[in-house]
């Protein structure tokens, strides 16, 4: 039985916005929001990082840049755009009345920031419509990797770049010559069927990569840097702005058996290849559609 296709990437029809609201200032506003708050991060990051908390596992942590870049990101977002919503990582959602809402992760890779492993970022986007991500339309997003200083952004119907200059993702010519980027759960039970999802995946493709943050890594896919990207359980604003990037670029955003990308599953690449991907990916039940899951 042939794989169904996946569904395309979101049409570049920008619905209504508000008065005095364009895709290019919510772009403009979410690149500068995530520099500046880049810019804390990588200033204020102590010799010696120590956890504030944990979330979903005790492998699972939140440390207090975490919420102190949130916190910057919220007080701007109260100041410039006082009737969107916001959903963030840390923090209360906030229910807006413009029908826009700020999807953020203050600090994506934040085990990579504990230990001082290079990948991780500041992601902010734009949604309209539910903030779900298989109901939302992506408006504008921007991905800001701190060590480096890298920017990312894109805007809906307006394509993607990096520090300015317009992206185009390529793509390898076959399954067998992707690098492929993928990420891990915390929760224990779900690492182990990662592993035996990762153990079919891996002789297939020419190498994997788990840099630790899902926000960079589908950047790179709209930079040619990865030619694949897949990963289940991601959470709205892990993916927010990044898939945003990588839609722009031109790759397939999607999931598996027909979906839009979300939690279940995002996969990430340029076609025809991509769908190679998902075909693999549902043969061996990488969303976990046959636990039920």
């Amino acid at each position: 039985m042939s794989s169904p296709a996946p569904r395309p990437n979101p049409s570049d029809v920008v619905p209504p916005l508000p008065a005095g609201t364009t895709v290019a200032g919510l772009r403009d506003l979410a690149v500068r929001l995530a520099t500046e708050a880049g810019e804390l991060v990588r200033t204020g990051r102590p010799a010696r990082v120590t956890v504030a908390a944990t979330k979903s596992s005790d492998v699972d942590p939140v440390t207090a840049m975490d919420r102190a870049s949130e916190a910057l990101l919220r007080r701007r977002l109260a100041q410039e755009r006082p009737e969107d919503g916001i959903l963030g990582e840390e923090g209360d959602d906030v229910v807006g009345t413009s029908g826009l809402t700020w999807v953020l992760d203050p600090v994506d890779g934040t085990v990579n920031y504990l230990y001082g492993v290079a990948s991780y970022a500041v992601s902010v986007a734009v949604v309209a419509g539910p903030p779900e991500p298989e109901r939302w339309t992506a408006l504008a997003g921007a991905v800001h990797s701190v060590v480096d200083g890298r920017t990312w952004s894109a805007g809906l119907g307006e394509g993607a770049a990096r520090d300015g200059e317009p992206l185009a993702a390529g793509g390898a010519a076959s399954l067998a010559t992707s690098l492929v980027g993928t990420g891990f759960g915390y929760a224990a039970e779900r690492r182990a069927a990662q592993a035996r999802v990762l153990a079919t995946v891996l002789p297939r493709v020419r190498d994997i990569r788990r840099l630790g943050s899902a926000a960079i890594d589908l950047c790179l896919v709209a930079d040619g840097a990865l030619d694949l990207y897949y990963e289940r359980g991601l959470n709205p604003w892990d993916m927010a702005a990044g898939a945003l990037v990588a839609a722009e670029s031109g790759a397939v955003v999607t999931g598996l058996r027909g979906r839009r990308a979300g939690t279940a599953m995002t996969v990430v690449g340029a076609a025809p290849v991509v769908h190679d991907l998902v075909a693999l990916l549902e043969e061996a039940d990488a969303d976990g559609a046959a636990e039920g899951a």
